[in-house]
């Protein structure tokens, strides 16, 4: 038998002097070697040594409607779900038995907690399924313990970070109290408190069995109709061409037979990337070892509830009268070649990796350190770019979704993710905002990118258990994407942040140049890490939950615009032309608004999906037909139509035009001209100044009204100038043929030095856009959110009776009322907000801010987000000017403003250029 403390002595031993006090001397005579013995702790497992057949389980169906490949904790989830639907045609294959791959050997922890609100509805649901709907429909116990959760604070970031958790609990009736560190020892006497700074506990916590959960799940589907086959391998996949040439998936081929089916969702976990290699799809993920030890018998230890300790990278699971210790480390072990033969298989326990969580173990437990170690479970995971599972329709094959990457998730996740792919399928969309889950939330050009993968996923890993602060940027595979100005405002100081692979400026430091350095993984892998790193040690003064030390220069900046003018690169928009004999019913279609005004025009427009969500806003300018100028036109021999789209969220936009375009039948061209050219925009009282010195047009509102657009010279180049503003000001955006892009800025600069030009970055159009009342899309703009419930419906057409994607579900409510809607709020302290924190109207909570920043110009903190009625009615303005709003942030209430309209030239005066 191994000891923790033992274990831990052993290694450090090689590497440096004996650790004190976690290695203190003791009469006790053991062994010093490590266990060698390799189980999970679970008392029942799926695993059939003695099978007399290796055939499949069941026979093969000639036909499905959907195949789930992989009987894991998604598979089983998915197929339960898709039944439960009513969808019952449809056939799990897994290649083993059910959990064979990696859910059997996964820890099975529930957290009820998380920073997202769409993640504590997701986790909200699994926690539904597996302790209550489960038993009530087959009879069955699932396994499902509710011991309660401990999070462990020993700083106060972590805390405030608790704090943040349970505000956003309490708008969904989640229970959690923030301890003292006696209430703490009170509550798990075994722990050491001495080094705590206070802890968050949630009562209704708890884990899950695997095998109970996936059983049950199988029985519950099957009984609806559903088919599991068991000892079924996938040997391939096969892939047609539609009459329009569109890819859709055709058939799962088995070595027993092949299924006809238009559908396939692949849930193969750490064999995600080789199943969607026979259909050609990119599944970006890598395999990595994922550890935890189980301990010998804990006397006192039973019914205490399971804890994470963040700061020590550790978490303590309850098994009974023991413990599983595991955690996550900066040098996990990938697994590079991923053997299709691994079934309920575990690797040996690298020591050398693994001790760093026995040591924060005994220091919070201290007991442990002279605890045997029973056994060491280390088993593959999948884990991704940004520690966020994959899923959706894969934008290479129609019908081939994914559910798969969920870094060691995947019990916990697994309820509601399962029920929003089985949505997915049926309906086309999920219930929810999953873009954060969506596989196009990554641009093509990286998801087969093997160094940006390997980087990024190392980097979301080793993270896992960090504080999650506002405004954190990934140190992986940076640079991927630079515009042309990228250079020339990295030498003027400019902090990028990076989105969709472009680096986009964040702020202006004045200080002097912050370069960004190759990743040098945290040190690990005998990597010698960055020194001297002034990016990193810029980021890490942003590590707080009050305001960054250079909240006053993102001031300035925001205040330059507003009083003189400032200069913002926008380059890494989408940029997309839509052509064709279709173009302008396609338009029609996917745009909430009449784009089809005179060419000239720019309109601010919605698309929505079938529900009446929206998938994005953008800007759509009409074109005049005519011969190609690209990359400032296309060759168009009639209705032409530029598209210029948020750069974070590019590749989703493509891929809901596209599929809208396919799925009517639209016959249309769709070009990305993203990298071609460069945008800046140039916004505040002096921009028509500047810009006429530069321009050779005439600038005046009579010539140049608001929302209209002109192909002009600038210092003698061609560019595309659109009278726009996205922070509320007069202001133009030029759009510059890339070679074109630095003589165009300089010369802007130059005309607006006698004007106090500066440059400004995204925390000021953040600060400028939510000052103004402005949507940001995946913030305060989702896809389960509709135009009308967010306050655009000026930007839809339902006066006209021209019909659009998603008009009838507008028509609807705006016949019946909203039930929620989104309402602007102010404070008068000045304190910062980021998002998340709860609204309370008459003392009851009624939502939560999506979004939130300081308004610089007004001098307050304003929030956006949407509210209820407590007793589900329609949401009026006079339920929200007669009501007492109150936010909570950390645990501190705050009295708030409503406001219907923004507190911000609520006339729209200034983007007209009027500023008497």
């Amino acid at each position: 038998m191994a000891f923790l403390g033992r274990a831990v002595r052993r290694v450090a031993s090689a590497v440096r002097p004996p650790l004190f006090p976690l290695c203190r001397a003791t009469a006790r005579s053991y062994s010093s070697e490590p266990t060698k013995e390799k189980s999970v702790p679970y008392e029942k497992t799926l695993q059939q040594k003695d099978e007399a057949s290796s055939g499949p389980t069941k026979p093969v169906p000639r036909s499905a409607d959907v195949v789930v490949i992989g009987g894991g904790s998604l598979g089983c989830q998915t197929i339960y779900h898709l039944a439960k639907m009513g969808m019952t045609n449809v056939v799990l294959l897994e290649r083993d038995r059910l959990t064979a791959g990696t859910t059997w050997h996964t820890a099975g922890l529930l957290w009820q907690l998380r920073p997202s609100d769409v993640e504590v509805e997701l986790l909200a649901h699994t926690r539904n399924v597996i302790s209550k709907d489960l038993e009530e429909e087959t009879g069955l116990h699932t396994g499902w313990i509710q011991n309660g959760g401990l999070f462990i604070a020993s700083n106060k970031q972590r805390l405030d970070e608790y704090k943040r958790l349970m505000s956003l609990g309490k708008v969904y009736g989640i229970e959690s109290h923030v301890l003292s560190p006696a209430e703490t020892k009170d509550l798990y006497p075994l722990m050491n408190v001495d080094d705590l700074y206070g802890t968050l506990y949630v009562p209704k916590d708890g884990t899950m069995d695997p095998a109970g959960t996936c059983t049950t799940l199988t029985r519950a589907a099957t009984a609806r109709g559903a088919k599991v086959i068991e000892n079924c391998p996938v040997t391939g996949i096969q892939v047609r061409a539609d009459a329009l040439g569109v890819k859709r998936v055709k058939a799962v081929e088995t070595a027993h037979g092949t299924i006809e089916t238009p559908c396939v969702v692949n849930c193969a976990g750490v064999w995600a990337t080789k199943l969607g290699q026979m259909a050609g799809v990119k599944v970006p993920l890598v395999a990595m070892h994922h550890a935890y030890v189980v301990t010998e018998r804990i006397e006192g230890i039973q019914n205490m509830p399971n804890v994470r300790d963040h700061d020590a990278s550790v978490y303590l699971r309850l098994q009974g009268d023991a413990l599983s210790v595991g955690g996550y480390e900066n040098n996990p072990v990938f697994w590079d070649e991923v053997s299709d033969d691994f079934a309920f298989s575990l690797f040996d326990l690298d020591w050398d990796v693994f001790t760093q969580h026995i040591e924060g173990a005994i220091n919070r437990v201290p007991g442990l350190e002279q605890t045997g170690i029973k056994s060491t479970v280390c088993g593959p995971e999948s884990f991704t770019a940004d520690h966020k599972p994959l899923m959706g329709e894969a934008p290479e094959v129609r019908g081939f979704f994914l559910g798969c990457g969920f870094n060691s998730a995947g019990m916990m996740l697994g309820g509601g993710c399962g029920r929003e792919l089985a949505h997915w399928i049926i309906h086309g969309r999920p219930e929810k905002d999953m873009y954060g889950y969506d596989i196009r939330r990554f641009h093509n050009s990286l998801t087969d990118n093997t160094s940006w993968i390997r980087e990024r996923s190392h980097e979301s890993y080793a993270k896992n258990y960090s504080v999650v602060f506002p405004f954190d940027e990934p140190l992986a595979s940076r640079n991927m994407r630079k515009d042309p100005f990228h250079q020339v405002l990295t030498e003027q100081g400019c902090v990028f942040q990076e989105r969709h692979g472009w680096e986009r400026p964040g702020w202006f430091n004045k200080d002097g140049a912050a370069p960004l350095k190759d990743y040098d993984y945290y040190g690990a892998y005998d990597i010698k890490k960055n020194v001297n790193y002034k990016y990193n040690e810029l980021l890490g003064k942003e590590y707080t939950f009050d305001f960054p030390p250079h909240h006053n220069v993102i001031r300035s900046e925001c205040l330059s615009c507003r009083h003189g003018v400032a200069v913002f690169d926008m380059s890494y928009f989408g940029k997309f032309y839509l052509t064709g004999p279709d173009a302008k019913k396609a338009a029609d279609w996917l745009f909430t608004a009449d784009v089809n005004k005179k060419p000239g025009s720019t309109v601010y427009t919605c698309m929505l999906n079938k529900k009446g969500g929206t998938e994005a806003d953008l800007t759509v300018s009409r074109l005049e037909p005519g011969a190609a100028d690209l990359p400032l036109a296309p060759r168009s021999q009639g209705d032409a139509y530029y598209l210029a789209i948020g750069g974070g969220v590019a590749e989703h936009n493509w891929n809901h035009i596209r599929t809208t375009l396919q799925d009517q039948g639209f016959h249309c061209q769709l070009t990305d001209h993203s990298e071609d050219m460069g945008m800046i925009s140039i916004q505040g009282p002096k921009s028509r100044e500047v810009l006429q010195e530069v321009l050779d047009t005439d600038l005046s509102n009579e010539e140049f009204p608001f929302s209209s657009h002109k192909v002009v010279s600038a210092a003698g180049h061609q560019v595309r100038a659109m009278r726009l503003s996205f922070v509320g000001e007069l202001g133009w955006e030029l759009h510059i043929p890339k070679g074109s892009c630095l003589a165009v800025y300089h010369a802007v600069m130059a005309a607006g030095a006698k004007h106090g030009i500066i440059n400004s970055g995204y925390r000021a159009i953040d600060s400028l856009s939510i000052e103004k009342g402005y949507r940001h899309w995946h913030a305060d703009l989702r896809p389960d959110d509709t135009p009308l419930e967010s306050g655009l419906g000026f930007t839809c057409k339902l006066k006209s009776s021209i019909p659009f994607q998603g008009r009838e579900r507008l028509q609807s409510q705006k016949e019946e009322g909203l039930r929620r809607r989104i309402v602007c709020f102010t404070i008068d302290e000045k304190v910062p907000m980021f998002g998340l924190e709860a609204i309370f109207r008459n003392c009851t909570p009624v939502g939560h801010l999506r979004r939130s920043d300081y308004g610089f110009f007004v001098d307050k903190t304003i929030g956006y987000g949407y509210i209820r009625s407590p007793d589900g009615g329609v949401v009026t303005a006079d339920f929200i000017k007669k009501g007492e709003f109150t936010l909570e942030r950390m645990g501190v209430t705050y009295e708030a403003k409503a406001h219907l309209k923004s507190p911000f030239d609520p006339e729209n005066k200034r983007i007209k250029g009027i500023y008497a």
